[in-house]
């Protein structure tokens, strides 16, 4: 149950608009990986995932500014432009930003993740069951 009075990542009153997750990387292979491993539809209280790909840093740039996304999942081993770097300057550039998960090369890059200000870090090789609860737990947490 959520407390009362609290504001959600999830800014749209209508649940039935499907959540807009952000997938940035340079291979497709780790793309389809996050998108399997999330599936349509993560937990039954949260409207269905749609997917925005993205194969550049500039795109992601672009696509954010734009607006619309409730999620970023950016992985921090693309190039040329890693997802670290990216988060970075997303937070330090919007106004308001949506929670971001940052793929790092191995579990003990988490303080690069921490770094770049994104809410959470998974390592690579992907866990779905990993990737799952952590992005669960950024869409049902309360914006501070």
């Amino acid at each position: 149950m959520r407390p009362a009075g609290h504001q959600y990542h999830l800014t749209v009153p209508d649940t039935t608009r499907p959540l807009r997750i952000l997938v940035y990387s340079d291979n497709v292979e780790t793309r389809e990986t996050v998108m399997r491993a999330l599936g349509k539809h993560l937990h039954p209280e949260l409207p269905e995932l749609s997917y925005v790909e993205v194969a550049t840093g500039p795109m992601v740039i672009r696509t954010m500014d734009e607006g619309g996304i409730d999620l970023a999942i950016l992985d921090g081993e693309a190039t040329p432009t890693g997802g670290m770097g990216i988060a970075k300057q997303l937070k330090d550039e919007l106004a308001t930003c949506p929670p971001i998960v940052v793929l790092t090369g191995r579990r003990d890059d988490a303080w690069l993740a921490n770094w770049s200000r994104a809410e959470a870090g998974v390592p690579h090789p992907l866990d779905p069951i990993v990737l799952g609860r952590t992005v669960l737990g950024l869409l049902r947490t309360p914006a501070i």
